[in-house]
């Protein structure tokens, strides 16, 4: 007989959430508890400041302290403490359940994690598997992996503008679908791990949400559905094609499964729809990364932006794998080589991880599709909703802009950064070069001239570009026909990478 799911009654879901927002466990509520210091140790991994906290708490802050403790924590907590924690739900519902289980000390630990969460428009509370720095041994192959970098990373990439239908591929714990919430009127959550579906489905519910759960790889559980917001954070990561975990693993070797993600995506997505997701893609010696995620690309006449964030060595990639799950040292090391030689046999250089933000275009257009494709690395020039979104404006503000109209708008400059590079020499420090770069703009870096400086910080948004042309062509005394034409691509450049703008 197949064990219940974990949370598979929602009464007692419904008492669990209870019990939460009755102690304040709530981002805001843990962190003014813990304090500055205690709170920021605990989200860098140093548990110890947390664990003095909550050692000695006030009479008012007993449950709090102890679901601290228990879920965030990793502490064995008695039978006494959990009751005064869980008056609604019961100590033998949380075991039935599979949300504590108990310990050879007689004590209770936590089988589940369950923290809150927060963004700009609410605080949420959401229900995944404990990671391998919580529990010893390693994670389980139908391991339900929690808030990380990488869904944080997608959810803050998501363009949140209103749609009527959106679907997230791979829900797992749910986050995705949880951010959704908040500007999607109907929202599709999928997944091939029936243990994801039913904590995605907890955390729905102890979260006042509804969403429409369905098993299944990739687009099958959609077939002939189509959306305006495709948001995945799927199991990309490449390697041999077994599975040994199916939150990473996808059972298809390489990076065939992001490569079939966005080749199906025109099948479902509504004119004008956009989707975003999280990729890794193969280096292959002696090629260019960006050749082959071209090539996904290739014949789905889709518009796409493809960023590459790092590009990590073979085995840098394979140790961060191995560490995420947390196995033994042997069994890691026999993993490890044989994942390393199959790189090595596919001619694997390098892993690229990266974001993909595709959009399908209107109803009668016919163009050719617009596709970007950059590495971005740089500290703090992440990919967020509002860049992502202003990108795609821009690209369309200068496909429908000719070179005549262009010369015809009066341009502003953004808030920029004039950063110039020199070098010592015989007469002082002598300019080698100049860039003028917009903050938190991803890849909103241009290298200037003396003409092309010139022209930024004319645009003031007063005369139209080509006046203004005119009168740097005359006070450097060359030809503006001439002058125009080298610096309308100039312009276009600055434009897409949002360091120009037309005033309005």
């Amino acid at each position: 007989m197949t064990a219940p799911q974990p949370l598979h009654d929602p009464a007692v879901v419904d008492a669990l959430g209870a019990d939460l927002r009755a102690a304040d466990y709530t981002t805001t509520g843990v962190a003014e508890f813990l304090g500055d210091g205690a709170n920021e140790a605990l989200a860098r991994g140093i548990w110890w400041p947390a664990l003095s906290v909550t050692a000695e708490p006030a009479d008012d802050r007993q449950a709090l302290a102890t679901l601290v403790r228990l879920f965030l924590l990793g502490s064995d907590e008695s039978e006494v403490a959990l009751a005064q924690a869980f008056p609604a739900t019961k100590l033998t519902a949380l075991v039935a359940n599979g949300v504590v289980e108990p310990t050879p000390s007689g004590g209770y630990r936590a089988a589940l994690d369950i923290r809150p969460h927060a963004d700009d428009h609410a605080e949420y509370l959401v229900i995944s598997d404990q990671d391998a720095a919580m529990r010893p041994g390693p994670v389980a192959h139908d391991h339900v992996l929690g808030i990380g970098g990488a869904s944080v990373s997608l959810a803050r990439a998501v363009i949140r503008e209103p749609a009527r239908r959106a679907l997230d591929i791979g829900t797992g714990c749910g986050i995705q679908a949880l951010h959704l919430n908040a500007h999607c009127e109907e929202i599709v959550a999928t997944d091939t791990n029936p243990r994801a579906l039913a904590l995605a489905a907890a955390t729905a519910r102890l979260n006042g949400m509804e969403w429409d759960l369905r098993a299944g790889s990739l687009f099958e559980p959609v077939a002939g559905e189509r959306f305006d917001l495709i948001v995945s954070n799927p199991p990309f990561v490449v390697g041999t094609g077994g599975q040994d975990y199916i939150y990473r693993d996808s059972g298809i070797a390489g990076d065939a499964l992001c490569e079939r993600l966005i080749r199906e995506l025109p099948n479902h997505l509504n004119p004008g729809g956009t989707a975003q997701l999280l990729a890794n893609w193969m280096i292959i010696d002696g090629t260019d990364w960006r050749e082959r995620v071209a090539g996904w690309l290739d014949g789905t006449g889709l518009d796409a932006w493809v960023v590459q964030r790092e590009a990590a060595d073979p085995i840098s990639y394979v140790s961060l794998w191995l560490s995420d799950a947390g196995e033994d040292p042997a069994e890691a090391a026999r993993r490890g080589e044989h994942w390393l030689a199959w790189f090595e046999a596919t001619g694997v250089s390098a892993i690229g991880m990266g974001s993909i933000t595709v959009r399908a275009h209107e109803i009668g257009e016919d163009r050719e599709p617009d596709v970007v494709i950059e590495e971005i690395t740089g500290a703090g020039e992440e990919v967020t909703g509002p860049e992502a979104a202003a990108f795609l404006a821009r690209r369309a503000y200068l496909r429908r802009t000719d070179d005549e109209g262009l010369l015809a708008a009066r341009l502003s400059t953004a808030p920029v950064f004039l950063e110039e590079q020199s070098l010592p020499g015989e007469d002082g420090w002598q300019q080698v070069a100049a860039t003028v770069r917009r903050p938190g703009g991803p890849g909103a870096a241009l290298g200037v001239d003396e003409v092309s400086r010139a022209l930024l910080a004319g645009c003031r948004g007063e005369v139209p570009l080509g006046v203004l042309l005119g009168l740097l062509a005359d006070f450097h005394g060359v030809d503006g026909d001439a002058l125009a034409q080298a610096a309308l691509p100039v312009v276009r450049e600055a434009i897409g990478r949002g360091i120009l703008y037309e005033a309005r």
